[in-house]
């Protein structure tokens, strides 16, 4: 109960996260411990939503600027079902994100280097592993888009 109310999760964190405890402290009970079983309840209360939880994340990777792929990939990793990761993925606005992230990295018109072709390069390498698309990323680091 400390572990859901303290912390935002997912039902496949909780398993793993319950998994983990169990494995460093041991179980003493009889048969196998009820992982499963206290997940579910703890989804029936409410206290775990993963459409919440993955709601939730998508909005907050977005606004760091990361791309949908990053972001229903991060999704995917906390354990959140394929559709529901890419529905949330698919809410944010490619071009803000992108925007987003060329702002906090200092990409595009946000650098203040002198042009370089291989710091371009690095630039765009950066954007496609933060999830944005070719077409989103040549139109910011151009500097082609609507504030």
């Amino acid at each position: 109960m400390h572990y859901v109310g303290k912390y935002a999760t997912s039902e496949a964190k909780l398993r793993r996260y319950l998994a983990r405890k169990l494995w460093e402290r041991g179980w003493e009970g009889e048969g196998s411990p009820p992982v499963d079983s206290v997940v579910a309840r703890l989804a029936d209360l409410g206290y775990v939503d993963d459409r919440v939880f993955a709601e939730a994340r998508g909005r907050g990777l977005t606004g760091r600027g990361f791309g949908a792929r990053r972001v229903s990939a991060d999704l995917g990793a906390a354990g959140i079902d394929r559709d529901l990761a890419a529905e949330v993925a698919a809410t944010g606005d490619p071009m803000a994100a992108a925007v987003a992230f060329a702002r906090r990295r200092r990409f595009g018109p946000y650098d203040t280097a002198a042009p370089d072709p291989d710091r371009r390069r690095k630039q765009f390498a950066a954007m496609m592993r933060a999830g944005h698309g070719v077409a989103e990323t040549r139109r910011v680091l151009a500097g082609e888009m609507e504030e």
